[in-house]
């Protein structure tokens, strides 16, 4: 009887030690999509947004060689828009979950390229090694 309770007692702690560790870096790009086109970049902030992840996100790609600006209003001059969003934890300090960046088309905001980077506590990385994560995916998955 003992024994009947003990495995799935052990498989039920180690499943929950085990999403502890859980983490996911995904890119997809549009097959239509040719990133290698683009020039001009506008990345828009996320109005709750009050820790600077568009600044990260703009930084990243002006060091990748783009012409970048970030704010509010779009302006018509930029060949993508890039959007994100950012979910945030408390594990004694407050850590990115989750980071999704989005590049668009400035006139239909169609999707052309979709990264995601999600890590828990035990994986977490910071907001700057989320961003260069996520970004780097996406470039390297258009090159592929």
């Amino acid at each position: 009887m003992r024994k009947f309770f003990f495995i799935p007692g052990v498989l039920f702690i180690a499943v929950l030690l085990i999403q502890g560790c859980s983490n996911r870096a995904t890119a997809t790009i549009d097959p239509t999509t040719d990133l290698s086109s683009i020039k001009s970049i506008y990345v828009v902030k996320l109005a709750p947004d009050g820790r600077g992840i568009n600044r990260l996100i703009a930084d990243k790609l002006k060091t990748m060689g783009y012409r970048v600006s970030t704010g509010i209003t779009i302006p018509s001059n930029v060949d993508v828009v890039v959007t994100y969003k950012d979910r945030w934890m408390w594990d004694i300090t407050m850590y990115m979950l989750e980071l999704t960046v989005i590049i668009r088309d400035p006139k239909t905001e169609f999707p052309l390229a979709t990264g995601n980077s999600f890590h828990t506590s035990l994986t977490r990385k910071s907001p700057e090694e989320m961003v260069d994560e996520v970004i780097n995916n996406i470039f390297k998955q258009a090159k592929q």
